[in-house]
């Protein structure tokens, strides 16, 4: 092994992650984790544990893996602390729903000519690119740039950016002259030079091509709203010691570690553990609850004594109802310890993402043009 270069055991244990939690994520993040393969062996230095510690805040702070990955695709991998708390501090922006917010960013339709206008140099804009010149047009704020739909991976303003450059593209108004790099035409020109009332009627033309992709990720989004409710009955339908075996099994397949279903003689309150490392050095204990009433404050603070009687300091709740808010708020000023809550909609989304209690219907494959092959001679 080279001087400075560790293994990717070494790495996860550096970062503070068991094993097999820090081999999911290096997995997920490869293409931004330095690595030196030698052989059947890959090798990781000081820049890769940066980087998986980044990743490892972001998780900590309720980032998903797809958000990181967004964050990464879009701006890069953070350099500096400030960097990184200025993306954490927007994540409490983003996360609260307010329909005034969204209401305030411009509309596709109102996009069009502003995106055109910071072409109009007829320069080569990547969508990152025109993303940044047409929110600085507008001065819109962090909130209007972070803020997304309930349940949504992708910022609505990102998203009304990609319907406007589709709708050009389809018009012949810009090209795309490599992947996600754009160029005006000499027709999007002309257009800035039209009148109002000859703007307004094209942009009205514009309005009528949708790109395909969003009808395919509505019908996706739709197909999966279903399958969490449906999820979600035959979780509430589930033998009590079913449940708790399917909650074992998500968590080891997120990989937090080995999981165990307590015995019920002796568990204390607790259903189940999660073993973060080999020796059962650093325990998760979790409680799954069959309910359908919201669980209250009571019955965490029942769950977080348990902890404390095993002198734990990790837990995850979990039930198949909701949480109540005072509940939330209990758990949001523990100290000592750190409690996770899932309530029945989350745990059948985690159970989607991780191909638990579901199977591949039908697998479709959306491919595009790869652009460097024609390159060169």
């Amino acid at each position: 092994m080279k001087k400075g270069y560790i293994t990717q055991i070494a790495l996860s244990k550096k970062v503070g992650w068991s094993e097999g939690n820090g081999r999911r994520w290096i997995k997920i993040f490869k293409d931004y984790i330095p690595v030196l393969i030698d052989g059947r062996n890959k090798y990781y230095n000081e820049e890769s544990y940066k980087v998986l510690l980044t990743i490892k805040t972001l998780s900590e702070k309720n980032f998903n893996s797809s958000q990181i990955l967004e964050i990464f695709n879009e701006n890069g991998v953070p350099s500096t602390d400030k960097e990184l708390v200025d993306i954490i501090e927007s994540k409490s922006i983003f996360n609260e729903f307010d329909q005034t917010i969204v209401d305030s960013i411009p509309s596709s339709k109102e996009l069009i000519i502003p995106l055109l206008n910071v072409m109009r140099d007829g320069k080569t804009y990547t969508g990152s690119n025109l993303n940044a010149g047409v929110a600085e047009y507008f001065s819109l704020s962090e909130a209007q740039l972070s803020i997304s739909y309930p349940d949504s991976k992708e910022f609505i303003f990102t998203h009304r950016m990609r319907a406007s450059r589709y709708s050009l593209k389809k018009q012949g108004h810009i090209e795309e002259v490599s992947k996600f790099t754009y160029q005006i035409t000499e027709y999007g020109l002309a257009l800035l030079n039209d009148n109002s009332e000859e703007i307004n009627e094209e942009i009205e033309e514009l309005e009528k091509f949708i790109d395909p992709f969003e009808v395919i990720q509505d019908k996706v989004e739709e197909i999966e709203d279903e399958l969490i409710t449906k999820l979600v009955d035959e979780l509430k339908k589930a033998h009590w010691r079913r449940l708790e075996t399917i909650v074992i099994d998500l968590l080891t397949a997120m990989g937090y570690g080995d999981g165990q279903v307590t015995e019920k003689t002796n568990d204390g309150g607790l259903d189940g553990i999660i073993k973060e490392d080999k020796l059962g050095l650093d325990n998760i204990y979790v409680q799954a609850k069959r309910w359908e009433n919201t669980v209250g404050r009571p019955e965490v603070m029942s769950f977080s004594g348990a902890l404390d009687a095993k002198g734990a300091r990790k837990g995850i709740f979990i039930t198949t109802s909701n949480f109540t808010k005072g509940a939330e708020e209990y758990v949001e000023r523990l100290e000592s310890k750190k409690i996770i809550l899932i309530g029945g909609k989350k745990l059948a989304r985690l159970m989607i993402e991780n191909d638990i209690g579901v199977s591949v219907k039908k697998r479709f494959v959306i491919k595009e043009i790869d652009f460097s092959y024609f390159e060169g001679e």
